[in-house]
């Protein structure tokens, strides 16, 4: 079949752009995306020199009535990966992003979408496993191509952003497929100053699948199994898929994990020292960066070896919408 015209969507006015239900958004910007406008990524980047400025236009989502629900959304921590094309999913987000950057890779022909939240502690194995989640949905796929859209990090004073953009920017490059080019909004493209500090402009983003529509946005549920999810980001687990598209069902585990290092010392300490000590970019921190980590440390110190106990018989944990749209405890097969 030939490739017609409608596998790229059409250029349009992101400030027309519909907004979305059920996103809440913070006060601190927005990006927008216009699909059919890109470069080839062997033109648009490499190495040296001042980044390309990013394409596409901004544009504010508007907050919702209530927060991003499970149902609506998956909320994806430094780690997990989460491809989707259609199905009961309609839109992927993470958020909290400072120095990381948040990656997505889109094929046009069959609309397959992988949303990832990197933190450069193995860009290199990570970028292929980000292409081989949406190539293994786009093998026979007679049209289209791949875009890519990179957001976050800032002008941070360790610059983390900026070596985490050009290792993104250098793997993608490295790439055998023709890789589009069509959102850069990184490091000092996304930094703002207050006071002589930096500060993100964007921490998070959402992704409309259905119609690539990316927009800002922050999640108050990140789906299932949150703290389970932030312990293995939290203890160093490597990157990993937790959507399974073709059965719809949300994948975790099994994992394990080597008991955290002073877990009881961390947890007495204050917060100014927590923020300091466990943060890549303390002053740019959200609001809940410590509550976060406490719990999460808690979490660890209460399962210091969570295979038999989190993993009942070494089996992962499924989980499914119901018809209310909400995320729900499956039985795994055999279990």
């Amino acid at each position: 079949m030939p490739c017609s015209q409608r596998a790229i969507p059409s250029p349009r006015s992101l400030r027309a752009a519909p907004r979305l239900p059920g996103l809440h958004i913070r006060a601190d910007s927005a990006v927008g995306v216009t699909p059919v406008v890109g470069v080839a990524w062997r033109r648009a980047w490499r190495g040296g020199g001042r980044l390309p400025r990013p394409v596409g236009g901004l544009h504010d989502a508007a907050a919702g009535g209530r927060a991003a629900r499970p149902s609506a959304t998956i909320g994806c921590g430094a780690g997990p990966r989460a491809p989707a094309s259609g199905g009961s999913i309609s839109i992927l987000g993470s958020d909290d992003a400072t120095t990381c950057h948040i990656v997505v890779l889109r094929h046009t022909g069959n609309g397959a979408t992988c949303l990832t939240h990197c933190d450069g502690s193995d860009t290199k194995a990570e970028v292929p496993l980000i292409m081989s989640a949406i190539k293994s949905f786009s093998e026979h796929a007679e049209c289209g191509r791949l875009e890519v859209h990179l957001v976050g990090g800032f002008s941070d004073d360790r610059q983390l952003s900026q070596k985490l953009t050009h290792q993104l920017l250098s793997e993608f490059d490295k790439q055998d497929d023709d890789i589009h080019l069509v959102t850069l909004c990184v490091t000092e493209l996304n930094d703002r100053e207050e006071n002589e500090n930096h500060f993100p402009i964007i921490y998070g983003i959402a992704v409309n699948i259905k119609t690539a529509e990316i927009y800002r946005a922050s999640f108050q549920d990140r789906g299932p199994e949150e703290q389970l999810r932030a312990a293995r980001a939290l203890a160093g687990g490597p990157m990993i898929s937790i959507y399974d598209a073709k059965t719809e069902q949300l994948r975790i585990g099994p994992c394990s994990w080597t008991p955290f290092p002073h877990v009881d010392f961390w947890l007495q300490q204050d917060d100014k020292q927590i923020l300091e000590n466990l943060s890549t970019s303390p002053l740019a921190e959200p609001p809940h960066f410590v509550e976060h980590i406490r719990s999460t440390l808690m979490f660890l110190k209460k399962f210091p070896s969570p295979e038999n106990i989190l993993f009942p018989g070494n089996k992962a944990l499924l989980y499914k919408k119901n018809k209310d749209g909400l995320w729900e405890r499956v039985s795994c097969p055999g279990s």
